[in-house]
């Protein structure tokens, strides 16, 4: 039976899921309500701290059935299809919980920002609007609100909020997206529910012209996202949740990696209708028996073996451009990635030769889309070296970053679907501070599953760093050899540089023997032999130096002939090299 199809009837749904999202108290939710006709098991906070402060706390979901829209109907019909259900995912606006706004991005196909009319664009908008980026292709913008405006000034207000919100989105990927005025719950969340909204049929029919077939899929590993976990007496316990990758039947056995836990499948249900089976973008609950809910909140339930636990990731990096601090090697950021959010240290690297901007797997050089899982793995071989960098290098303009990738170790293991959008950010920053959190994302590339992963993964990662020393040299032994001083401190192990090459200032090479003395000094060999003028320099500084050194220093600096002859060294090492080997080329 095929998704959102009755038992015992042939009806057959499209499930089309919205994503709500905006600032904190901005009316995401009395929106939502306003919409729907039946709302899911997680829908409207079940949190007691959310309802008390009238703000979401957890992602909600519900749905509400239209007629198939024209523009969609002979496809739909074509396929089945008797209805369009929107399944509505509303999102926290609270700036401490942008880590479910996040879980809850990746399952939606159209995004809907909800702004307070009066207030404009506030900070968590911005980040809710940066997440639609990555995620989302379509958006649509509500005003709400709008019964708080002064009558007489209303209209002109919607109309240059309209033209402030078309600015803001000039330069982005929702560019000339509709925007709407509505006013979701007149009077406010403490007001009686005699007022109707106002707005919402309008708000429909827009919603049913952006309306479009999504891609769905029911071959591959089933992957389904976990929202909610309860138990009915007698029944089982019930996993709800967005199947995001192939399908799901009755009888089938799942698994709930992150407990290492396998269960089968006994009944499923969309939105309260008894289904047999559920793919790709559907809302399903899933009923399991002799499982204890406590144990799952949110997460995953895949088909058994096919998600990984990672211990560190690869990821090629973006860095989101509202983004003010530096995106230093070596520091942590908190890493979203499925619905986890962990704790990840992050190191930085790029091409050792820089790749022309535009062709790193992007011939338009605009940046390779998030979704574009190709140009993720076209960009990045085990086989190529690379340079390590102290943070983030950004390009002359915005899109024209070089490309560059980061190692994320995480603080703790982390369950992932492959391929799935990472997004770093400080969530630690101040919440009401006015500034973007998020940082940068990137689509995982390679996940390093072993717990000695420093052992047995980063080696084959030839990320090296460019070293260089100088010093000078002492004296002249032989027109083949030199004595050079101040190159290594007196407790270097000095054989870890033998037959390393160096370069004199005055422009002969010479290959590093070995250590002379015990204070760091080392015998250098000349295979060209030394030049006449070399010599000469060289034993002109000797002969000035005999008189001490008050002497030397007054006939030296003002004749300007004894310069000191500079020992270079330059060679670079493998970050992750066990045996620290240094390399020159």
């Amino acid at each position: 039976m095929a998704d959102g199809e009755n038992e015992g009837s042939t009806t057959k749904t499209l499930n089309f899921n919205v994503g709500v999202l905006g600032h904190v108290d901005s009316g995401k939710t009395s929106l939502a309500r306003a919409l729907s006709s039946t709302a899911s098991t997680a829908a409207f906070d079940k949190n007691p701290q959310s309802r008390e402060r009238g703000i979401t706390l957890d992602l909600g979901f519900s749905s509400f059935i239209v007629d198939l829209p024209q523009h969609l109907e002979a496809e739909c019909r074509q396929r089945g299809y008797d209805n369009l259900q929107f399944t509505l995912v509303d999102c926290p606006g609270h700036a401490s919980l942008i880590r479910t706004i996040i879980g809850g991005a990746q399952i939606i196909d159209l995004m809907v920002l909800v702004v307070d009319v009066v207030k404009g664009m506030q900070t968590q908008t911005a980040e809710c609007l940066l997440i639609g980026q990555l995620t989302c292709s379509r958006m649509l913008v509500i005003l709400n609100k709008t019964d708080l405006l002064p009558s007489n000034k209303r209209q002109s207000a919607i109309e240059k909020m309209t033209k402030r919100m078309h600015k803001t989105l000039e330069n982005t990927r929702f560019k000339d997206c509709p925007v709407i005025a509505v006013a979701a719950k007149p009077g406010g969340p403490e007001a009686a529910d005699t007022d109707e909204p106002q707005g919402i049929p309008e708000l429909i029919e827009v919603l049913k012209q952006l309306a479009f077939l999504p891609q769905r899929d029911s071959t591959g590993p089933l992957l389904m996202a976990v929202d909610h976990c309860f138990s009915i007496r007698g029944q089982g316990t019930i996993m709800t949740g967005t199947v995001l990758q192939g399908a799901v039947h009755i009888n089938d056995t799942v698994e709930i990696p992150a407990l290492k836990v396998t269960k089968k499948v006994k009944s499923m249900q969309m939105f309260r209708r008894p289904v047999t089976m559920a793919m790709q973008g559907d809302r399903v609950g899933v009923c399991v028996t002799q499982f204890d809910p406590k144990l799952l909140e949110r997460g995953v339930v895949c088909l058994p073996g096919s998600l990984h636990t990672l211990h560190a990731a690869l990821v090629p990096v973006n860095k989101i451009s509202y983004f003010r601090g530096a995106l230093s090697s070596r520091t942590k950021f908190h890493i979203s990635l499925g619905h986890e959010t962990v704790m990840a240290r992050v190191s930085f690297f790029g091409s050792s030769v820089a790749a022309p901007v535009g062709q790193a797997g992007d011939e338009s050089g605009t940046g390779t889309q998030p979704g574009d899982k190709a140009a993720v793995e076209e960009g990045f071989c085990f086989d190529r070296e690379y340079c390590h960098q102290e943070e983030y290098i950004a390009g002359q303009s915005e899109g024209q970053d070089p490309e560059q990738w980061a190692l994320l170790e995480f603080e703790k293991p982390v369950t992932c679907p492959p391929h799935c959008l990472a997004i770093g950010s400080r969530l630690d920053t101040d919440i009401h501070a006015n500034t973007c959190r998020l940082a940068f994302y990137g689509r995982l590339l390679h996940g390093m599953e072993e717990k000695n992963y420093a052992e047995t993964t980063l080696p084959r990662l030839l990320i090296s760093k460019d070293k260089q020393r100088e010093g000078s040299v002492e004296r002249v032994t032989d027109d083949y050899t030199v004595i050079g001083r101040n190159l290594f401190k007196k407790e270097t192990n000095l054989q870890l540089f033998v037959g390393l090459k160096v370069t004199l200032s005055s422009g002969e090479s010479g290959v590093i023997e070995g250590g002379f003395g015990q204070s760091g000094k080392v015998k250098i060999r000349i295979p060209e032999g030394l030049k006449e003028e070399t010599k000469q320099l060289l034993s002109c500084g000797k002969k000035k130096g005999k008189g001490g050194k008050g002497d030397a220093v007054k006939e030296e600096e003002p004749k300007g002939d004894s310069q000191p002859v500079l020992i270079h060294l330059r060679f670079k090492r493998y970050v992750f090299d066990p045996k620290k080997k240094m390399v020159q080329s």
